[in-house]
């Protein structure tokens, strides 16, 4: 009786604590993914951001891993790292690389540009010749492009531009400071129109052709500089003859 006793008294505790909720030992928030889980489930988006940004296979698994699985914030956050890796090549010499040409469709338009690089192993990357071949490209689409960059306009045109456009009908009147401010902003927008560097890239308008150069030398690690590009137009010659007569 006294043992039948103690199992009464036993058995109600006993039964709590086995319908009692065992706790697990690491809680994980809900909303957050372990990096394991991450990387896992991005293993086959590296491909893709290594061959988009030129990156190492550990530098793609780290940006994904540190961005959430989100592919684009990604894919931002090595275009940066590479923008600024290559800022750091911009002063090496560059005396290797291609003349690459385009011809447009129809055959009445043609572009030759030099493209440069350090080493002409790299010059003989197929990366660094479909870089080449877009800026050709990018040459053809962009009639108003002049020169490559800011430093190749003569300083002769740029004071020319600011008297034309100082005598406009529309500024006169206006206080001189004012007319030097708006003066100047029209300029600058007539010489980005002129200058390749600064065009959007026909294939992607979110980044200039500067910043395309630039993810190409992230890219091959490598300093790479646009030189010098022609255009030729048919009958060019003929109407400048035409007019000297």
């Amino acid at each position: 009786m006294q043992l039948f006793s103690m199992l009464l008294l036993v058995a109600p505790a006993f039964a709590l604590h086995i319908a009692a909720p065992v706790a697990p030992r690491f809680a994980v928030a809900p909303t957050q993914r372990s990096p394991a889980v991450v990387a896992m489930a991005t293993a086959a988006e590296v491909k893709k951001l290594r061959d988009a940004t030129g990156a190492g296979m550990m530098d793609c698994k780290k940006a994904l891993v540190d961005n959430d699985g989100d592919v684009e914030a990604a894919m931002e956050f090595l275009r940066k790292k590479g923008l600024a890796s290559a800022e750091k090549k911009s002063s090496r010499a560059a005396k290797e690389g291609i003349i690459e040409t385009y011809i447009h469709t129809g055959a009445k338009l043609g572009i030759m540009v030099e493209v440069n690089c350090e080493t002409d192993f790299v010059a003989k990357r197929p990366e660094f010749q479909e870089l080449a071949k877009a800026l050709a490209m990018q040459i053809a689409a962009s009639p108003t492009v002049e020169v490559v960059s800011e430093s190749d306009i003569a300083p002769d045109f740029i004071e020319k531009e600011k008297k034309i456009e100082s005598q406009s009908e529309d500024l006169q009147g206006k206080p001189d400071e004012i007319v030097a401010k708006i003066v100047e902003g029209r300029v600058n927008k007539l010489i980005k129109t002129k200058l390749l560097m600064e065009q959007p890239y026909i294939r992607d308008p979110n980044m200039n052709v500067d910043e395309l150069v630039k993810s190409y030398i992230a890219k091959l690690g490598e300093n790479i500089k646009v030189a010098r590009f022609v255009r030729f137009n048919l009958g060019d010659t003929n109407t400048d003859a035409d007019e000297e007569e």
